[in-house]
């Protein structure tokens, strides 16, 4: 496996030595139920605008909403220590979400003597189906003295074979999940979520992803040329692959679900050199129709004597396990070391217990001869609370 090692200044840190602290100290002065108003803003409830997509219902958005074309996602550690203070977090969080999926500034001012309580990088954009997704991680419980509520089944992800995980793109307390159909917005949302929770959290890491749709829709390509997400399931028809239904797990995530994301950086270079024949063993399809081998249209039913014993569709198959699948592709530039591309798939998916994503992992195991072209850099496990309902807040459920 390969170690990785890097020394960097933690936020906290970086704060103190320069000074910028601001809207720490206004947390820390008045709290966060007086965060908002110290900064000049009631938070009033958002207008209707254009391309935005509802906050509020049963379950939470950026799951089986219809995927945009942009993803920014960050984990994050947190700094508190006691449940009261993830309350206020998640009540301080809630209004904002509520203004950022409506394409409205988070807050406005008129005091130039201060900084600008929106970073205002969206201005002038609509909201461009913006999303924002929520999700904790199994370290939070422990460190918030919530450990009795902690799912049993909700641990950090096994080692899978071939993974050389790097601790930089591993792991964290909370997700934010910010999907939109332009990336300055997808960034935007994270960056001011971060901003006014200073002090309480950090971020550990960050991925930037986009996708492209064919004109009139269809089913978007991944950077090896291939379709990606042909055989998800149907949303609102197959629910039970996706949300924790009554009794299955802790009542708090009744209506919730597990987000599994790794980064998978793919070997661009070694797969530009592989003919189109092999290409298509290795992932069980034909890469222009997406159907599967051997036939003609890309949701056609598959002939298992036609696939590759080897092959990335056929080892998928053979666990019942199903999940539904919203990854982006990522590019982030050039391996230092090697100067190859930095760029692969942030794979992202839903499922309503954590052993459907791993059963599906360890169905590929050693023999995938995708493994051939791809590693495993980044992993983490988050739970997403239910959606909310209008006078309730994200995780009420969970930190009431």
């Amino acid at each position: 496996m390969t170690e990785w090692h890097e020394k960097k200044i933690s936020r906290r840190s970086m704060l103190k030595m320069t000074g910028i602290g601001a809207a720490g100290a206004i947390i820390g002065a008045s709290g966060f139920g007086g965060v908002m108003k110290a900064m000049g803003s009631d938070l009033t409830a958002p207008k209707a605008v254009k391309n935005s997509i509802a906050f509020y219902g049963k379950h939470q958005a950026g799951i089986t909403t219809p995927s945009q074309t942009n993803v920014y996602f960050a984990s994050l550690d947190v700094v508190v220590t006691t449940k009261k203070e993830m309350r206020e977090l998640m009540q301080l969080w809630t209004p904002m979400i509520e203004k950022l999926m409506a394409g409205e500034e988070v807050a406005t001012s008129t005091n130039v003597h201060i900084p600008p309580n929106d970073t205002g990088e969206a201005e002038g954009l609509d909201a461009k189906n913006c999303t924002i997704t929520i999700g904790v991680g199994p370290s939070l419980f422990d460190k918030v003295g919530l450990t009795a509520e902690k799912p049993r089944e909700f641990t950090d992800l096994p080692h899978f074979p071939k993974d050389q995980l790097d601790p930089a793109y591993t792991g964290g307390d909370l997700c934010i999940q910010a999907c939109a159909d332009d990336p300055q917005v997808a960034f935007h949302a994270v960056r001011n979520l971060v901003r006014v929770a200073t002090g309480k959290v950090e971020v550990k890491w960050a991925q930037a992803g986009f996708n492209a749709f064919p004109p009139g829709g269809g089913t978007p390509r991944n950077l090896f040329a291939f379709k990606d997400g042909t055989e998800n399931p149907v949303p609102d028809k197959e629910d039970h692959v996706v949300w924790v239904q009554p009794g299955e797990s802790k009542a708090w995530l009744t209506g919730g679900t597990y987000l599994a994301v790794r980064r998978i950086q793919m070997h661009l270079e070694t797969w530009d050199r592989t003919s189109l024949q092999e290409q298509e063993n290795t992932f069980g399809r034909h890469r222009d129709t997406g159907a599967p081998m051997g036939m003609k249209d890309e949701f056609d039913n598959t002939d298992e004597a036609e696939l590759p014993a080897t092959s990335h569709v056929h080892l998928a198959r053979q666990t019942k396990a199903r999940m539904l699948r919203r990854s982006f592709s990522y590019a982030s530039g050039t391996m230092t070391q090697t100067g190859a591309h930095d760029a692969g798939l942030l794979f992202i998916s839903f499922q309503k217990h954590p052993q459907q994503f791993i059963d599906v992992q360890n169905s590929f195991g050693r023999l995938d001869k995708l493994n051939e072209y791809i590693t495993h850099r980044g992993s983490a496990l988050f739970a997403c609370f239910p959606g909310v309902q209008k006078g309730s807040y994200l995780g009420e459920t969970l930190f009431k």
